[in-house]
């Protein structure tokens, strides 16, 4: 017996394009939700999901945004690409922080740092175009790239090598159809920060091959001991045509809200990415831009308290995890995550269960400890799991405190 053909789909059958339709919900931002959502129903849920800061955002840079409000002048629409004073403050706030020289011509101000990822893909990237994407990966950069119409191509590194990729396993990846390669120090999820040495080699290798650079840097202030952050614009002046940096004030100023972002590229890119957004949303808020001309024009007080924090807290979890047997938890040394390892654990009992995959642990520790995590599988790499330490000290403790219970259960 023939099997039967499936009808041919038309057009107007399709209620949700492929292209749409194929991407996944922000696993973080789920994570998050359902914490929150089951925190409002009083359970004491205690979430490690979400990557914010748990400090409020600067008296200072809230009244700049009360002040703005009255002011009839951001009671319209501002241009497309950000208003003129604060593309001229992120260009200065570059120069100081990274030691990379532009012109505020270069900078495209965005709805928070997914925006500028986005149209920075979609600015240079046509149909079947390659980005290498080092794994553990943040869960928006292959969406973005996919919507982009460009394909992204994993390269995984592990706890072994710190989560840190070499030029030998870029070059492994790259393709005829390479055109980018992504750049992400400090990391989210791991943490993992490069060297200097180890940052200018990739970029020297991206020269050599003629490939642009799309170099995230929003949590270039939060490094922690002995690691730097490299900016890699700033130390390899010839990388600067084909190199697209992405930054904003959510992690910095405890602005997650705000949806402030940027971007800083060549000008002919800034205008294509300006012209994208001129029909996708046209100006950032008005009164966040003027929020976030406050916070890159004053000083780094606040950044300094906070890091403060979360190295007191990241020394803190990185103990509390490694005591559990069947997790191996690295020490970040920036951002504010860690990304322990749990691959010993799946299979074993826990309660009655037998998790095959981190998503199965994580659901388990949801729901016997109400504790939120995300799942390795969420940035890439099955088996491990990504918790923020951006919350208060106590919660931290205790959440902690309930997964060691948990999976100090775990049997053969």
């Amino acid at each position: 017996m023939t099997a039967a053909t499936p009808p041919v789909q038309s057009p107007s059958d399709r209620r949700v394009s492929a292209r749409v339709g194929s991407i996944s919900e922000s696993a973080t931002l789920a994570v998050d939700a359902k914490a929150k959502a089951l925190k409002a129903a009083g359970r004491p849920v205690i979430g490690f999901g979400a990557g914010e800061p748990d400090f409020p955002t600067p008296d200072y840079i809230v009244e700049a945004a009360v002040e703005a409000c009255r002011n009839p002048k951001f009671h319209r629409y501002t241009p497309a690409g950000g208003l003129p004073e604060l593309k001229a403050a992120i260009a200065a706030k570059t120069l100081r922080d990274s030691g990379y020289e532009v012109d505020a011509s270069q900078v495209l101000v965005t709805n928070g740092g997914k925006q500028a990822i986005y149209e920075a893909f979609a600015a240079i990237l046509d149909p079947g175009d390659e980005v290498i994407v080092p794994a553990p990966y943040w869960t928006t950069y292959p969406e973005s790239i996919r919507l982009a119409g460009g394909v992204p191509v994993d390269v995984v590194a592990d706890e072994t090598t710190g989560y840190r990729v070499t030029v030998e396993q870029l070059e492994a990846a790259r393709t005829p159809r390479t055109k980018v390669v992504l750049f992400v120090s400090p990391s989210n999820p791991t943490g993992a920060v490069y060297s200097a040495a180890d940052a200018e080699a990739i970029g020297r290798w991206a020269v050599e091959h003629g490939l642009w650079v799309l170099t995230d840097e929003i949590y270039e202030h939060l490094v922690y001991g002995d690691a730097t952050f490299t900016s890699l614009p700033a130390v390899l002046p010839e990388l600067r045509d084909k190199c697209i940096v992405v930054n904003g004030v959510a992690k910095t100023y405890a602005m997650t809200g705000w949806r402030v972002g940027w971007m800083i590229a060549p000008k002919d890119v800034i205008k294509a990415a300006t012209n994208l957004q001129s029909h996708a949303t046209s100006n950032v808020s008005n009164v966040a831009q003027i929020a976030a001309l406050a916070a890159v024009s004053g000083n780094l007080d606040a950044v300094a308290e906070m890091r403060t924090a979360f190295d007191r807290r990241r020394q803190t979890i990185v103990r509390m995890l490694n005591e559990i047997d069947g997790v191996v938890c690295p020490t970040p040394e920036g951002a504010f995550y860690v990304y322990p390892s749990v691959k010993e654990l799946l299979g074993k009992e826990i309660r009655g269960k037998r998790p095959a995959s981190s998503v199965e642990l994580a659901a388990l520790i949801l729901d016997e400890v109400e504790v939120a995590v995300v799942p390795g599988e969420a940035f890439g790499t099955p088996g491990y799991l990504r918790l923020s330490y951006a919350l208060g000290d106590e919660d931290l403790v205790e959440g902690v405190s309930r997964i060691q219970k948990l999976l100090g259960e775990a049997r053969d």
